[in-house]
């Protein structure tokens, strides 16, 4: 399992960043602009990454003001799950981490880490910018 974490501290309570977080309607915010035909509800999103697939996910994993868990709902071209952990940072502000969890063999590693890493570092600084 290849694992890309992307983290962030924000001057926000745990409380907000999660609350953030748990829409999947926010989510739409914190995407690049090559993912288009966005559609979503409080615990799903569709969209389709430019160039490369159509994705759907949902939000398989709930626990409050910790973390959220999404998977795909239909076959992905890879096992991936999309993971936020929220945390309080000792100070009243909260560290924010990303967590892509993607099951790659050998050929689709070497295409797909910097991607991902990108993009979980795209949303990450989104979140950042979003949520000042």
């Amino acid at each position: 399992m290849t694992v890309i974490e992307s983290s962030v501290e924000l001057n926000l309570p745990v409380e907000k960043v999660y609350s953030f977080l748990a829409d999947m309607n926010n989510h739409q915010q914190l995407m690049p602009e090559n993912i288009y035909n966005w559609s979503s509800t409080t615990d799903e999103a569709s969209f389709t990454i430019q160039n490369m697939a159509k994705l759907a996910i949902k939000i398989s994993d709930r626990v409050e003001n910790k973390e959220l868990t999404a998977i795909p709902t239909e076959k992905p071209p890879f096992d991936v799950e999309l993971k936020w952990t929220v945390a309080d940072n000792g100070n009243g502000g909260t560290i924010a981490k990303h967590i892509i969890s993607a099951d790659l063999n050998m050929m689709m590693k070497m295409l797909a880490v910097k991607p991902l890493q990108n993009l979980a570092d795209h949303q990450t600084q989104r979140l950042t910018e979003i949520l000042k």
